[in-house]
């Protein structure tokens, strides 16, 4: 049986005016936020939703205040048609593609200030991103008023960005974090792995194997800033310019204190003009002496 194409809504009291409904109904309603590009981690994402829930709604919105003066926002990959045809296979009643100016009306004059866990890394290297992201997010949980949303783990900073804003405005959704898919050889699974060359994207699994070599010396009780300093020279040795590598408290994102209970290994470097991140959480139970 061919699965049936997403309904597009591109009116925001549309797709708002459809969700209530169906929560009225009784209808628990799942939400993934995209920017588009969607491949398969996007897909799992939807497909989890679709199981937990009754009616699956997926945005696709490229949002222009999440993006740097000097980023990839006008060559960030469009492909609403292959999006929707991916999402049909998941089962996704609607797709949620608005314009900019239905998100960000003429004159719009308010955005989300997020501190805390925003303010290290992406947050550093990338000044105003994360408002961008909680601004769009806020408006999304908004207009999808839905029971759950979907995020892939690979961007763990912004899950936790997320969390934090849900928790502090008191917004009733309960956020799912999925772990990050992978490509065959490790490499995080991105719409920017596309911008890659041949040679590029074999360097690419450094930043994966990195990773893995975070996890072994964690569970042999290696001290953290030995363990980051090895990432940056692994990944360094394939050829990627390394913006940080550092292993760091999951929640806070702050560094770690003894004793260590659990950890997040966090990694982002630079392949020509293609930026790439990754993480891996390193879990409490399998580091000697850890804290209980």
């Amino acid at each position: 049986m061919t699965a049936s194409r997403p309904e597009i809504v591109a009116a925001p009291d549309a797709i708002a005016a459809a969700v209530r409904d169906a929560r009225g109904r009784g209808r628990r309603v799942g939400f993934v936020p995209t920017m588009g590009a969607l491949h398969a981690g996007h897909a799992s994402l939807a497909a989890a939703a679709a199981t937990a829930c009754d009616d699956v709604a997926v945005s696709i919105f490229v949002n222009p205040t999440q993006f740097g003066p000097h980023e990839d926002f006008h060559r960030y990959p469009r492909a609403l048609e292959a999006d929707c045809r991916l999402l049909a296979e998941q089962h996704v009643r609607w797709v949620f593609a608005p314009p900019v100016e239905a998100i960000y009306p003429p004159g719009h004059a308010t955005r989300i200030v997020v501190e805390g866990p925003a303010l290290p890394l992406e947050g550093a290297i990338r000044p105003g991103h994360f408002s961008g992201v909680a601004t769009v997010v806020q408006r999304l949980f908004q207009l999808v008023p839905a029971d759950r949303a979907y995020f892939g783990a690979k961007d763990w900073q912004q899950t936790v960005v997320v969390r934090r804003m849900v928790a502090d405005l008191g917004i009733p959704v309960e956020i799912v974090v999925l772990p990050t898919v992978r490509e065959a050889d490790g490499l995080a699974m991105s719409s920017r792995n596309a911008y890659l060359s041949p040679v590029d994207r074999r360097r690419a699994v450094g930043l994966h194997v990195a990773l893995l070599e975070a996890e072994r010396d964690w569970s042999t009780g290696v001290a953290p800033e030995a363990i980051a300093a090895g990432m940056r020279r692994t990944i360094e040795a394939h050829g990627i310019a390394v913006d940080y590598a550092t292993v760091v408290d999951p929640e806070s994102l702050q560094p770690l204190s003894a004793p260590f209970a659990s950890a997040v290994a966090l990694v982002a470097g630079r392949l020509g003009t293609t930026r790439l991140i990754d993480n891996r959480l390193l879990a409490a139970d399998r580091r000697p002496g850890a804290a209980p």
